[in-house]
């Protein structure tokens, strides 16, 4: 599909799903591209840490293809730049914290001269073939949060990115209500924007309570280390547990490579001015606890993160302590419930207090409830409502709420929906390839490929090996060798495995040698069949055979 004299979206990424954000406009016969996300993996894919948008259509169309306009530094914007990027060979344009996070990236993975990162400032506009584009900073959870207004000879869309109201924002200084009247005003054709809060009946509130929240919090801990987890990106929280340290007296300890680079980066760009050096792990472990107030990674229970090996005790350098008390300055984000609590546990088995937004103000949202999403819609007054950045249910209310809001016309996306804005828009065109890659090791895969299709089979049923030798006269020549792995037998391993062998040999010896492949079936048949029979299972069987 080429674009001709008319405005489509296309999201690749993020609609249907909170993660993994790549939306596509096209109009001309030429495409932009804005924002280039990844998300996290599930216990649908073993063994997977990230999962990557599946770009095959556009990477079909490359050569129509200006280049990628960044909105903001989260993950799920950001994150699949370093894989995807240099074979799309487009420049990228983003405000400076942004590049600051993107050039650390591309440096990492060597790409630093084979990608061009263009760096505009805040406010800043840019034009690419047909597509013209204007930063509008708002605020959000990260420095330096933006909307984009893209103009187009076809109508002019208003892309919210992800985004929340602060009356006492700590970082930047977003865009006024007077401001957003004044893009409302001059025509949106078209809103594309965040769902995940949709269900929210109250606005997100300000960083500046979770300041206070916190302060009271950790002035209240006489005794023992404090440690707060949090998103590492939310620099303004960075930012606030500075000011809470100088005020209590402690000694700020960073633990985590994700905390230590976005700390990096936003006083590289101007921000974190006044947050107070941090100690070396080292140093802390030389100092009174009531004297340090440790950050951390982790809050979302991830495995590998400072705050899980904190809690198991496996950390180099950082012990907690009975007494010791842990804040989670976070949100629990939907399908990492099982993994904090996991942490959680293993903290409460240890004599570790732990605080969460539910027992104080330590924490809000970085994203739109009901009254802001409202709040923006009378502002802006688009002409039409393309809900994105929420799972299905989320993007079914938010183009609710627009058309009780006064929006004419809505429509909710998923990937690969190719949606025509204008002319007589919005109509659902056609549907284009869009799905899942995993990154596995160094290899990028796709989501359902072979390689994940039996990996979940592993995972389900085990395995069990054969191996067969057969003699010159076309029999056994001695009792099959069994492997079984992740067969759940246990202590009947033993017994197990011997029935096995048993059924194999039978199986060989009235197999036919002459036909190979149904021979190795009639063992792998014979086996399978005794392990459904002991566990109910159908473990994956492969049988080898051997000709002497």
């Amino acid at each position: 599909m080429k674009p001709g004299k008319e405005l489509i979206f296309l999201p690749l990424g993020g609609s249907g799903e909170i993660g993994m954000n790549v939306n596509l406009y096209g109009c001309d016969g030429k495409w932009v591209m804005v924002d280039l996300g990844m998300t996290f993996g599930d216990p649908r894919y073993p063994g997977i840490d990230i999962v990557l948008p599946d770009l095959a259509f556009i990477e079909e169309r490359s050569k129509d293809l200006l280049g990628i306009v960044l909105t903001h530094g989260h993950e799920d914007h950001i994150g699949a730049i370093p894989y995807m990027c240099a074979e799309l060979g487009v420049p990228m344009y983003a405000t400076p914290f942004t590049a600051g996070l993107i050039a650390k990236k591309l440096e990492e993975e060597g790409l630093t001269k084979e990608v061009k990162l263009n760096i505009i400032p805040m406010g800043g506009t840019l034009k690419l073939g047909p597509f013209g584009f204007r930063y509008v900073a708002l605020a959000h959870s990260i420095p330096e949060g933006n909307a984009l207004v893209i103009d187009t000879p076809y109508g002019r869309i208003f892309h919210t990115g992800d985004w929340k109201l602060d009356d006492g924002p700590l970082m930047g200084t977003p865009a006024s209500a007077e401001e957003l009247t004044a893009i409302g005003d001059s025509g949106i054709l078209a809103m594309v924007g965040d769902s995940t809060n949709v269900f929210n009946n109250e606005a997100s509130g300000s960083e500046t309570d979770v300041r206070e929240g916190l302060m009271r919090v950790v002035k209240a801990r006489k005794t023992g280390r404090v440690l707060v987890t949090t998103f590492a990106s939310n620099a303004a929280r960075l930012g606030t547990l500075g000011e809470v340290a100088k005020a209590c007296g402690r000694h700020l300890v960073l633990a985590g490579r994700s905390m230590e680079r976005i700390t990096k980066v936003a006083k590289a760009t101007g921000y974190l001015g006044d947050m107070p050096p941090s100690i070396s792990w080292e140093q802390a472990a030389t100092m009174a606890p009531n004297k340090l107030l440790i950050l951390c990674t982790g809050a979302q229970g991830e495995p590998q993160a400072a705050l899980s090996r904190i809690a198991d005790g496996s950390h180099p350098a950082l012990k907690l302590e009975p007494g010791d008390l842990v804040v989670y300055s976070s949100k629990q984000i939907p399908g990492n419930e099982l993994s904090i609590g996991r942490v959680q546990n293993q903290l409460a088995t240890r004599g570790i207090e732990m605080i969460t937004e539910k027992q104080a103000h330590v924490h809000v949202s970085g994203h739109p409830g009901r009254p802001e999403l409202e709040a923006m819609y009378d502002w802006i007054r688009p002409e039409i409502a393309i809900p994105v950045h929420g799972e299905r249910r989320h993007m079914e209310e938010h183009a609710k709420l627009a058309l009780a809001c006064g929006v004419p016309l809505a429509m909710v996306p998923i990937n690969g929906s190719a949606i025509r804005l204008a002319p007589n828009g919005p109509k659902l065109i056609s549907h284009e390839k869009a799905g899942r890659l995993v990154l596995d090791g160094d290899v990028i895969l796709p989501a359902d490929g072979a390689t994940m299709v039996e990996r979940r089979r592993l995972a389900h049923g085990g395995i069990i090996t054969v191996t067969v030798v057969v003699g010159r006269n076309g029999l056994p020549a001695a009792t099959p060798a069994v492997i079984a792995q992740g067969v759940p037998v246990e202590e009947d391993k033993a017994d197990f495995l011997a029935q096995c062998a048993e059924a194999a040999e039978t199986a060989a010896h009235k197999g036919d040698l002459k036909r190979p492949e149904h021979y190795a079936e009639a063992v792998r048949v014979a086996v399978r069949r005794v392990a459904r029979e002991w566990t109910g299972k159908k473990p994956v069987t492969e049988v080898q055979v051997i000709k002497l």
